[in-house]
């Protein structure tokens, strides 16, 4: 089974969503660049990169504003937001079982595929980090998925764009492929992912079916 990252692999969302994140936080009196949090928190579901600002700032983050960022990320997202490059050529050739596992909400995860006609390529086999107790760089989400559809962890591959994600996937058992193709991707991500435990690294994901075929001979 391919268990893909949905945000930076599937949909160019990271640097609409960090723009967005920056927005709200300055809004809010806690003032994150775009580039901040993409260093700090690419690949981490919202709970955790809200915890992790109260807890450096030693402030609360008004008590809306969780819902507030989601709000403006999802209608954003209806209007804006774009699959990444060649992701339907690649689920359309990709033969066998396939599931997202993203940080993201169970909500923010179908609307990103829906308004960008990915949802079709994997029915309902979608998973949050929400419904696990710890998100990545824990391997819970993808022993979740892997867990949900019976298919055993040694068994599949995780494409994932970041380094929290590929220790996710590492750390389950999986082998993860490292994503740079997005164009959020900095000089040093390749390096970083590596680093991560990716096994192999793809710039563009018509390489996805050959970089797997020669990594399991499916």
């Amino acid at each position: 089974m391919v268990i893909f990252d949905c945000n930076g692999v599937l949909v160019d969302s990271e640097p609409l969503a960090n723009a967005i994140l920056s927005e709200e936080f300055t809004r809010a009196g806690f003032p994150l660049t775009p580039d901040v949090i993409a260093c700090y928190f690419t690949g981490r579901r919202p709970a955790d990169i809200f915890a992790e600002v109260e807890c450096v700032s030693g402030r609360k983050l008004p008590p809306d504003f969780a819902d507030a960022v989601t709000s403006m990320i999802l209608r954003r997202f209806r209007s804006e937001l774009r699959a990444t490059p060649h992701a339907e050529y690649a689920l359309s050739w990709l033969r066998g079982p396939k599931c997202v596992a993203s940080s993201s909400s169970p909500e923010r995860i179908r609307i990103s595929l829906e308004c960008t006609g990915l949802l079709r390529f994997f029915n309902a086999n979608l998973f949050s980090a929400s419904a696990v107790r710890k998100g990545k760089p824990a391997p819970d989400l993808y022993l979740h998925a892997a867990g949900k559809l019976n298919v055993r962890p040694s068994a599949c591959i995780v494409v994932e764009d970041s380094p929290v994600g590929i220790s996710a996937g590492a750390a389950a058992g999986m082998t993860a492929i490292g994503f740079v193709g997005g164009s959020q991707a900095g000089t040093q991500l390749e390096s970083q992912l590596r680093a991560a435990g990716a096994r192999t690294i793809i710039s563009d994901l018509r390489a996805l079916k050959s970089t797997i075929i020669d990594l399991r001979g499916w």
